[in-house]
């Protein structure tokens, strides 16, 4: 009994290795993750061929045999990632360890990758409209997101926006305030030579929106002279305000990245210049 028992956690840990090539770093698991990554960018390529009528009508068959093939692949693994994830310090208390793999980011995506596949065969008997049948076919871009498992760039990108969630929150809370503020000057300046273009308070966000951004779309202008002042300051306002997110993560990727060189770089002696062994 003790011998089956040992033999069974051998084959889940081999499991998880292989599913987990950044942290064992075998070629078998790096092979299995490039076939992963091709899987996961020929379903985004299907679905975006799917959308022309003339492809879709030629090699639609083969689309299909393409995403049977796929969900399965994805079930097995998903199966799998559940079974074996328990060989991770973090869920190793059996059932609630699996329970607290579930609810975590990467469980979601890989469930949300499959579930609407089995979801159209049950929609498909019940009486809902095409249009939302079509928006759980939708939900197959979740498989896109599956790449974030296996590229080193994207985990140190998640690490940096876990570590500067607070300035990131305050610098998006910020932004949140000077829209209203401005969106609600706007409306008072303009409403009365523009009641349709500038109808509520909510409208004039949308002008707020795209001033801030200064992408300006040229749907809602300001006509009156106060009503250009204020635009034109709140551009120029934009230009350096949306840069504050993008500073945060700039940082923190920069932080990051010198520590990973640090790291990476072995000490010398400076004497002979050979290295230097702990």
């Amino acid at each position: 009994m003790i011998l089956k028992s040992e033999k069974k956690e051998g084959l889940r840990h081999k499991v998880y290795n292989l599913l987990n090539p950044l942290d064992s770093g075998t070629p078998v698991a790096r092979l299995l993750e490039a076939g992963l990554l091709l899987l996961i960018f020929l379903n985004m390529l299907i679905l975006i061929l799917e959308s022309e009528q003339e492809i879709n009508s030629r090699y639609g068959h083969i689309f299909v045999s393409l995403e049977f093939f796929s969900v399965l692949i994805f079930t097995v693994e998903y199966g799998l990632r559940l079974w074996s994830c328990v060989e991770n310090p973090k869920y190793m208390k059996g059932a609630t360890g699996r329970l607290r793999y579930m609810g975590s980011t990467m469980a979601i995506i890989d469930l949300l990758a499959i579930l609407p596949f089995y979801l159209t065969f049950i929609v498909a008997y019940l009486p809902f409209d095409l249009i939302f049948i079509r928006m759980i076919r939708l939900f197959r871009l979740f498989r896109l997101l599956k790449v974030a498992r296996y590229l080193k760039a994207l985990n140190l990108i998640q690490t940096v926006l876990r570590e500067r969630k607070e300035q990131i929150y305050l610098s998006v809370m910020f932004i949140g305030f000077l829209l209203i503020i401005i969106s609600t000057l706007m409306f008072y300046v303009e409403h009365d030579a523009q009641p349709k273009v500038f109808s509520s308070i909510p409208a004039s966000m949308w002008w707020g929106i795209e001033t801030l951004t200064t992408v300006g779309y040229g749907d809602m202008l300001p006509m009156t002279a106060l009503g250009k002042v204020l635009g034109g300051m709140i551009s120029v306002l934009g230009i350096g305000l949306f840069a504050l997110p993008a500073g945060i993560l700039s940082s923190g990727l920069t932080e990051h990245l010198q520590k990973n060189g640090k790291k990476s770089k072995p000490k010398r002696c400076p004497h002979c210049g050979g290295p230097i062994h702990d």
